[in-house]
């Protein structure tokens, strides 16, 4: 066949595609209706993990799998736009790694709000001004996410999802590298090309910012200036990526929550954050790991915060294997309270992949 057959093929399997598209799309119509009736939220990530996880089932290719799950995001996107036009909270500007991985999670047709700040995010979602919000939690390099941390103890929000994504760092100009005087982003991006950036000379032109979506508006608008942030900044603000994946370590992973105001169901493979204090006595925090111990329950995160209600008294945060609805974790939430003075679910969700 020639070009121009197989051209025509091409345009009949569109048509197909269309028409079994909108047909699917009416089917979605019902199911926003039955959703608004008994209140069952529109986006739900035990449903979302079977999607995907049958895409992959029945995928015999020639198309790679994530081509296929990149096309059913949009579609669950404008899924979300028929049944009900979702909110998402991110932390903004517009171009942040946030911002970035949020509108890979919910696609092109859900409304994005940019928050200047993590509590803020908080915030709208608590104020039901938004339906999610993403935030950073942990990157694989630098630790937990402090503002993030904090958020948890002052509003009263669950964790629906998780996220792991590989995040790159580029150089962002539009001036020759040997150019460039000053070079804006945050701290913690500056920290992880550390080794990039004292083998280019630019260490000591660094400033830092709030956000990389923020240097990367300012490099913009001063000459003979930089950011270094992700292609999405680039993209926004008309700059040149003038050098790709500066990082120093080419596995840079963070962990981002998506939050919400209502409990993600059980999917078999799960993860439950808990936050506590533990009681004034020798050995609280031992009884406390020693009770997962016991349960045969795996904690994959754990971190501590100042309560910052009395000197020298702490919050712990632990990711512990499971759902919250299984026995065992149950059993050992409620056998930790006798050491606690606090203890709180921040939510139960389904495990992530590795990195995206």
């Amino acid at each position: 066949m020639d070009l121009d057959e197989l051209r025509r093929q091409i345009d009949e399997l569109d048509a197909q595609l269309i028409k079994l598209l909108n047909r699917r799309a009416e089917v979605v119509v019902q199911i926003g209706q039955l959703k608004a009736s008994d209140g069952t939220p529109i986006y739900a990530p035990d449903r979302e993990k079977q999607v995907v996880d049958r895409i992959g089932e029945l995928n015999e290719g020639p198309l790679p799998g994530k081509t296929l799950v990149a096309i059913w995001r949009e579609l669950m996107s404008g899924s979300f736009a028929l049944e009900k036009p979702l909110r998402i909270a991110y932390l903004g500007p517009e171009g942040t790694n946030s911002h970035l991985v949020a509108t890979e999670k919910f696609g092109a047709s859900v409304e994005y709000e940019p928050v200047s700040t993590i509590a803020g995010v908080f915030d709208e979602v608590a104020r039901e001004h938004a339906d999610f919000g993403m935030v950073p939690i942990e990157n694989s390099t630098g630790g937990g996410v402090i503002d993030t941390l904090d958020a948890f103890v002052e509003t009263d929000v669950k964790i629906y999802a998780e996220i792991n994504r590989v995040i790159h760092h580029h150089l962002l100009a539009n001036c020759p590298l040997e150019r460039i005087e000053r070079l804006y982003s945050k701290p913690e991006v500056f920290a992880q090309c550390q080794r990039w950036l004292v083998s280019v000379g630019l260490a000591d032109k660094t400033i830092p910012v709030a956000s990389t979506a923020k240097a990367a508006e300012l490099a913009r608008t001063e000459s003979w200036t930089a950011a270094i942030g992700s292609t999405l900044a680039a993209e926004l603000n008309n700059l040149k990526v003038i050098c790709s994946n500066i990082e120093d370590n080419p596995n840079n992973i963070t962990r981002f929550f998506v939050v919400a105001r209502q409990w993600a169901k059980r999917v078999g493979d799960d993860k439950t954050a808990l936050m506590f204090t533990t009681a004034h006595r020798a050995g609280a925090l031992a009884h406390v790991l020693d009770v997962f111990k016991t349960e045969g329950i795996n904690l994959t995160f754990i971190t501590s915060r100042p309560s910052k209600k009395r000197n020298w008294e702490y919050y712990f945060f632990v990711d512990a294997e499971g759902h919250i609805d299984n026995e065992n974790l149950t059993r050992a939430v409620d056998r930790c309270k006798e050491h606690c003075l606090e203890l709180h679910v921040l939510g139960s969700f389904p495990r992530a992949p590795e990195s995206t």
